[in-house]
């Protein structure tokens, strides 16, 4: 019997990390088989007005090597047919977030409406993509900590 070694991938939340429990929770895929990104989905209808932002909970968890970190970026789709832009312009998250004590590496994606008008985002419509990618470190690295004091935001503040 073979075991296949799991080096990065998505899950859904446990049950008590759930931030929109009442809505099917689907898991991020990519578009085709030469598509860089995984899309993540929302799991609630909102309307945007001009000038503000929605934090869309997905429910999504993801695991990978100490190496890597999932770069979150907006859909084309999104941002340029809609006017949307993450409100922090690019989401990291790193590997330390997987399962943390705070809320278990659930991904949150702010949206932020750039446009002149109110925009819906309908449940389970593709709204941002994570992107896998290795990183390298500076010589003579000192984190500030040794493990991730906390979990979204990562100051635990």
């Amino acid at each position: 019997m073979t075991t296949k070694l799991h080096l990065r991938g998505f899950e859904e939340v446990p049950s008590q990390f759930l931030k929109v429990g009442d809505e099917t929770t689907i898991l991020p895929v990519r578009g085709d088989a030469r598509s860089a990104g995984y899309d993540f989905y929302s799991k609630e209808t909102v309307t945007i007005q001009p000038n503000e932002s929605h934090l869309f909970w997905t429910d999504v968890c993801s695991y990978m090597q100490e190496d890597e970190v999932l770069m979150i970026h907006v859909r084309s789709s999104i941002g340029v047919k809609k006017g949307l832009m993450l409100k922090n312009t690019t989401g990291v998250i790193d590997s330390s977030y997987y399962a943390n004590p705070s809320n278990y590496g659930n991904i949150g994606i702010c949206l932020y409406n750039n446009s002149n008008v109110p925009v819906t985002i309908e449940n389970q419509e593709r709204i941002a993509q994570g992107v896998f990618q290795k990183y390298l470190v500076a010589d003579e690295d000192n984190a500030l900590h040794a493990e991730r004091p906390g979990g979204f935001g990562s100051s635990n503040r």
